[in-house]
């Protein structure tokens, strides 16, 4: 139980952190006059840091060429990555940051819903009931209240 206490706060560590690099992100990207510089340099900064990281890990960097043997599909990941950091920095000046991730929350959901229903990309299947859907209806109503107020 504490272990996995300890990874749900890592879960709302992680989105709580996402607002504040919105913000950043669109302050550079201000800066600059250009959103995707900001995304770019989010990107970069990111992967010199997971870099550091590895090293840190004494990551076997020989294990790399296990790579070839996944779907080059798989490797789309990081342009939807880019995808995601690009449009909140887009959308965050327009739409405000929280209807931006009330949003994004709400698309996740949905999504993760259907993942889990069809076990989709090899994870565990997770049926449909009534419950998830009125979690996700009553997310929709948030984006609502939001939206309107």
């Amino acid at each position: 139980m504490k272990s996995q206490l300890f990874l749900i706060l890592i879960a709302i560590l992680a989105g709580a952190v996402l607002p504040l690099q919105a913000g950043f992100n669109v302050q550079l990207g201000k800066s600059v006059h250009q959103p995707i510089f900001a995304a770019f340099a989010s990107f970069l900064i990111g992967t010199v840091g997971l870099f550091i990281y590895l090293l840190m890990l004494k990551f076997d960097f020989s294990t790399m060429t296990q790579a070839k043997t996944v779907s080059p599909l798989v490797w789309t990941a990081g342009l939807l990555g880019a995808f995601y950091v690009a449009a909140v920095i887009i959308l965050a000046p327009r739409l405000g940051v929280a209807l931006t991730f009330v949003l994004i929350v709400a698309g996740q959901m949905v999504v993760s819903i259907v993942f889990d229903h069809f076990g989709l990309l090899g994870l565990p299947v997770k049926q449909v009931n009534w419950q998830r859907i009125v979690g996700v209806v009553l997310l929709v109503a948030g984006v609502l209240i939001i939206r309107r107020f």
